[in-house]
């Protein structure tokens, strides 16, 4: 059984568990933890070690040798180049060897949509999907990734495709949904103007929509008309978790 850590950040809370890559299932309970206020580098770092300690205590994790991180910044050769909901310190952090000193351990970071749509291309709704996948995470913007033939091309940030004017995300993403009080036909209209444009830059061979809204899937994907496949995610809150564990023991080949 082939094992890895994987961590999630995010701009509200922290969570991680130890994730069986052969299996593509947690092998561990997930521990959460408050993302400390200010989501200074130096607090988050504490954070996630705190998690980890745990993990390796209580779950079984000691033999475990690499950790993955996912975190909702551009990610480039391990440094974190933008920030969203956390401190503007982040902004080119070389935060893989950050982490790595803190933790004492292979760390991997990653951007978490990318470790989202990795593990729905290796574990979950795009599993053994040939070609280019999208992936997109319909939140309060919308992230996206790309895997093709299950490699990860990263840092794709197709919410900030400029489409009619503005950031697609700013009258496309769930929060522009809730924000506006829209009905789920109304929203559908606007996701198939912004999916008609990926598919008109990109040609993809499958969509898959993630994100929380995801759980109602049933209630507007069909209302979306493109010509691509659409699925909705299947692994909903552990996609990062598992996406961000499979690319660190990737990534130490």
């Amino acid at each position: 059984m082939t094992r890895a850590i994987g961590i999630d950040i995010g701009g509200t809370g922290i969570k991680g568990a130890i994730v069986d890559l052969d299996a593509g299932e947690l092998v561990s309970e997930r521990v959460k933890q408050n993302t400390p206020e200010g989501g200074e580098p130096d607090a988050i770092i504490d954070t996630v070690r705190q998690i980890v300690d745990e993990l390796i205590s209580e779950h079984g994790g000691d033999d475990v040798a690499h950790i993955g991180v996912c975190f909702p910044a551009i990610v480039r050769n391990g440094r974190t180049m933008s920030a969203a909901n956390v401190s503007d310190d982040w902004i080119g952090l070389d935060a893989d060897t950050l982490f790595g000193e803190a933790l004492g351990r292979d760390i991997h970071f990653v951007n978490d949509a990318d470790a989202a749509g990795y593990a729905e291309a290796v574990y979950g709704a795009a599993r053994d999907q040939r070609g280019l996948v999208i992936v997109t995470t319909l939140g309060t913007g919308i992230g996206s990734a790309f895997i093709y033939d299950g490699v990860l091309v990263p840092n794709t940030e197709l919410g900030h495709l400029e489409l009619d004017g503005d950031d697609a995300e700013h009258w496309a993403a769930n929060s522009a949904r809730e924000r506006e009080e829209l009905s789920f036909e109304e929203w559908a209209t606007r996701l198939t103007r912004y999916y008609r444009h990926v598919e008109f830059l990109f040609s993809p061979d499958l969509l898959v929509i993630g994100g929380g809204v995801s759980k109602q899937h049933d209630e507007f994907m069909h209302l979306i008309d493109v010509e691509t496949p659409i699925v909705p995610a299947e692994l909903r809150n552990n996609a990062g978790i598992m996406g961000a564990a499979a690319l660190a023991e990737r990534h130490a080949r």
